[in-house]
């Protein structure tokens, strides 16, 4: 059960905008950090700021050291076999890059398949489009049911011994989709490809497992979990990612340069060219501290909670429609308004202090399949309350009665 003060150990949520107590419900988009994160990246600041790897001094010791823990704990968050298959990455949109610049290029060539679904996020659309381009491979869809769902028997359909790269979300960051990531990795290993997990909206919310999973590669934001921007990280099982070359090159992930031939460090070192992101795996560490204290099962219960009574309240707002499937799995809910723009209903609900995401959510080639531009989005997360719903219902019937001429 998530504690009634841990809105307290969010400052940022103490504070009124546009005169009306802030309501964060965009959470999918970015989450709100903790004292607890905020303290231990200033401590590092002030207290550890050095470059890591390289340095035999104090100062340069304790940031490796804290580099280096802060892996550890992402590879126990996610149950991952070592923490040489943890890289360090800027996040999602990153990791999902690196195994398509990287091992894509490798596993696929002209006549092969590469199989997504039209729900993805375009940081796990794009890189497979374009690898497809690059090889002439063809690029293949799992058909969406009518509530945006996949069902295994269209993917056992869709994937075949041509398939050489699965890549599909856990959750979807519009629709509240959660995908059958173990079973779709059990089909795509039966025919010999490998499957990608984007997790920037799973791992924040859930227990994940990559060995359960039994996932190839797995990729997450920082940002989207409680920790800073532009850190995050990518699993992979190290097989592969021993095979795999370097895609950015230069200072820390070499072993030896020559003057016409280099070689590489080991796992992970040889994926983390340059002076990495210290202070935000630091604040990652911290902010995995946290779920951990508060309880990963706590959170998704909230979240069901909210969600549920979310779409019961909003499915009462006539002229109002929710996209995605009933009785969902995570905390987001997708809607328009009749034919108001959400920018103009995220407008209206902005000057009541409701923070809501509005626009294509990088997934154009999902609105297209959903015959709309864009569509409005609350996300919640531990720190939300029925209050919060309310506050967000109320904002709408506002906003529904100030362009009820467009409503007719």
């Amino acid at each position: 059960m998530i504690s009634s003060n841990i809105r307290e150990q969010f400052p940022i949520l103490n504070q009124k905008i546009n005169g009306h107590p802030l309501v964060y419900l965009d959470s999918a988009a970015t989450s709100q950090k903790p004292r607890q994160v905020i303290e231990a990246v200033k401590a590092y600041y002030e207290w550890d700021n050095s470059n890591v790897h390289r340095g035999v001094h104090t100062l340069g010791s304790r940031a490796t050291d804290a580099y280096e823990g802060a892996r550890e704990k992402v590879a126990k968050f996610i149950n991952a076999r070592s923490i040489k298959e943890i890289i360090f990455t800027r996040g999602t949109t990153t990791g999902l890059n690196i195994v398509a610049s990287s091992y894509g290029p490798a596993a696929v060539s002209e006549g092969d398949e590469i199989v997504i679904t039209q729900m993805e996020h375009h940081s796990n659309f794009i890189p497979w489009q374009q690898l497809a381009k690059r090889t002439g491979a063809t690029l293949k869809f799992i058909p969406l049911q009518q509530d945006g769902t996949v069902t295994l028997a269209d993917a056992e359909s869709t994937i075949t011994d041509k398939t050489k790269i699965v890549a599909i979300a856990y959750v979807s960051n519009v629709m509240g989709v959660t995908n059958p990531v173990k079973e779709l990795a059990a089909i795509a290993h039966r025919h010999g490809a490998v499957i990608v997990v984007d997790g920037a909206q799973s791992t924040p919310h859930m227990k994940v497992d990559v060995q359960d999973l039994d996932c190839d590669f797995y990729a997450f934001s920082g940002h989207k979990m409680l920790a800073p921007t532009g850190i995050g990280a990518l699993y992979g099982k190290k097989a592969l990612l021993e095979a795999m070359e370097p895609v950015e090159f230069g200072g820390e992930m070499i072993d030896d340069v020559g003057l016409y031939d280099s070689t590489w460090k080991e796992l992970p070192y040889k994926f983390e060219g340059g002076t990495p992101i210290i202070a935000g795996a630091v604040g990652l560490g911290a902010a995995i501290d946290f779920l951990q204290e508060v309880g990963l099962d706590n959170i998704h219960a909230h979240e069901m909670k909210l969600a549920a009574y979310a779409e019961q309240k909003l499915s009462e707002i006539s002229d109002l429609s929710i996209y995605g499937p009933r009785n969902r799995q995570v905390g987001v809910v997708t809607f328009n308004l009749g034919d108001v723009h959400p920018h103009d209903v995220a407008t209206v609900l902005d000057a009541e202090g409701i923070a809501v995401r509005a626009g294509h959510h990088c997934c154009q080639p999902l609105m297209r399949w959903l015959q709309v531009s864009s569509t409005a989005r609350a996300s919640f997360y531990l720190y939300n309350t029925e209050e919060d719903v309310d506050a967000l219902v109320k904002g709408l019937i506002k906003a529904k009665e100030y362009f009820s001429y467009e409503l007719g």
